[in-house]
């Protein structure tokens, strides 16, 4: 049997040839490529020092095709946990040295492991996906292999947070586990999804693409909306990673952590009085509004690429963490369309689901006109959005800067979905529509029928800006909760949210509603 110092001597060396994963001559190629390595990857997300593997030891049992004398290190895949920024994390990385970290039955054991480890202990839970896909070689058990992960990823949603990265090839069904979890990272050039690759589709379709434009990081993140974040390398991508869950909880029986960040709850901010143009047609960037508004003007904006005239984004308020959804004039002047709907809808869940507050800023015209958004569903995506804000019961609160028209105006966190707080600035319009098409509505004979039509016409869209564009009309219903002066909206904004903090909101039991997906 040998003596105490030969087995321990044999555990050493069991663990220093697993360590060196595919070998020398793969691990250097996978390197060229400047990608790290699945060990040197989990290295860098948590804390010096503090991952811990778990089934380290782990065989294959594969016997068809010879597997039988194939050795697949660890079977492909890193597992286990180590603290965040002192927080206790799960995760997993695909080992693309060890048979192109392809996934059979072991390795997807390895990960379900994790999974539910993870769920018990209610912690993060985070993929580093680097893989060729399932093992052909086991055949059905590699596909139960992803059915169990999908099922766990199901499960766990919107108890734990679950972070992808894509940090290599990842195909077919290995995309599917990825997109059911919060969010995923992307790796500029190195990464990329898609359901079937460019050789296939060239010999079914004719269609000629390659690989970065078909399922690359920037497809992903600006076309196709898969995928929330671009990162420049993997180190960028497992910073970026870090970076996000410090605005998240562990789990959604616990608020997000609150942190000092040094800037003062009364700040004010001046500019804010003159950021709106005097011609209402002329756009500005309402990202400079939220990093006035933010502690330090700090957020992390996911979906930075896709639906550019809607943003979202974690930012803090006097170190409460805070998801901000707000439409962005600089981009078809901030209307609602299809996948702006979309993208807020998501973020929205994401937030109710963990103890997030959030802050609406609405400058909207109204939704995108157009057949194309008719028959691309706008109705079914548009409808999501009033759904998630009134399913959502975290404190809600709502800033109107601008136009606010319609069912847009509804569709914006407005008072009528349940906003707790509404503010508006002495700029905004709400109203059904804007002045000059309310006039042409409602005075169209009146105007036909003047000496001066033009004349007839301008006075009528002067009397309808005075009576409706305008707060006051919406305040004097008690729709908006106070009319402010946009230098003092961050310390409104933080007195609204300190005294919401606490709210509690009960809704009828049921087992889930029929969301119009």
């Amino acid at each position: 049997m040998g003596s105490v110092e030969e087995k321990l001597k044999d555990l050493k060396e069991r663990e220093a040839k697993l360590r060196e994963m595919g070998g020398a001559k793969l691990v250097a190629k996978h390197k060229e490529k400047g990608k790290l390595t699945a060990r040197e990857r989990l290295g860098r997300l948590f804390d010096k020092g503090t991952f811990r593997e778990i089934d380290m030891f782990v065989k294959h049992r594969c016997v068809n095709f010879g597997m039988q004398d194939v050795q697949i290190p660890s079977d492909g895949v890193v597992t286990g946990h180590g603290l965040v920024d002192g927080r206790p994390v799960f995760a997993f990385a695909q080992d693309f040295t060890s048979r192109a970290g392809s996934l059979g039955e072991m390795h997807a054991k390895k990960i379900c492991k994790a999974m539910d480890l993870a769920l018990k202990a209610g912690v993060p839970f985070i993929g580093l996906n680097d893989s060729g896909g399932a093992r052909i070689q086991e055949g059905v058990d590699a596909l139960s292999g992803y059915g169990e992960i999908f099922y766990r990823n199901s499960v766990a949603s919107g108890v734990i947070p679950q972070i992808s990265a894509i940090m290599g090839p990842t195909a077919g069904g290995a995309v599917y586990s990825p997109a059911m979890t919060d969010y995923i990272f992307m790796v500029k050039n190195t990464s990329y999804m898609f359901i079937t690759g460019p050789e296939v589709i060239k010999s079914v379709t004719g269609e000629e693409i390659n690989f970065e434009d078909l399922g690359g990081a920037m497809a992903h993140n600006g076309k196709s909306g898969v995928a929330q974040f671009a990162c420049e390398d993997d180190e960028d991508t497992l910073l970026q990673i870090r970076k996000l869950l410090s605005y998240l909880p562990a789990n959604n029986m616990e608020d997000p952590p609150r942190v000092d960040t040094g800037d003062s709850p009364k700040r004010t901010d001046p500019e804010l009085d003159k950021i709106i143009p005097d011609n209402p047609n002329q756009s500005y960037d309402i990202k400079a509004v939220i990093r006035s508004i933010a502690d330090n003007g700090e957020i992390l904006e996911p979906h930075e690429y896709f639906a550019k005239n809607i943003l979202v984004c974690f930012a803090r308020l006097n170190g409460r963490v805070i998801g901000i959804i707000a439409n962005q004039p600089l981009v078809m002047a901030g209307c609602l369309d299809i996948d702006a709907s979309d993208k807020a809808t998501r973020f929205i869940r994401f937030c109710d689901s963990f103890n997030i507050p959030l802050l609406t800023i609405a400058d909207v015209p109204g939704y995108l006109p157009g057949s194309n958004q008719e028959h691309g569903g706008i109705i079914r995506h548009g409808a999501k959005l009033l759904w998630c804000y009134s399913e959502a019961t975290v404190p809600k609160l709502l800033l109107i800067t601008r136009k606010d028209y319609g069912g847009a105006y509804i569709a914006m966190s407005s008072k009528h979905l349940g906003a707790d707080m509404a503010f508006a600035w002495p700029t905004a319009e709400i109203a059904v529509m804007g002045a000059q098409g309310a006039a042409n509505v409602i005075h169209r004979k009146q105007i036909k029928a003047a000496d001066d039509p033009k004349a007839m016409r301008e006075k009528k869209i002067q009397e309808y800006q005075e009576l409706f564009s305008n707060p006051y009309c919406a305040a004097s219903r008690g729709y908006i909760d106070a009319v402010i002066q946009p230098s003092q909206t961050r310390p409104r904004l933080i007195e609204a949210l300190e005294i919401m903090c606490t709210k509690r909101e009960l809704r009828p039991p049921k087992k889930h509603g029929n969301i119009p997906m």
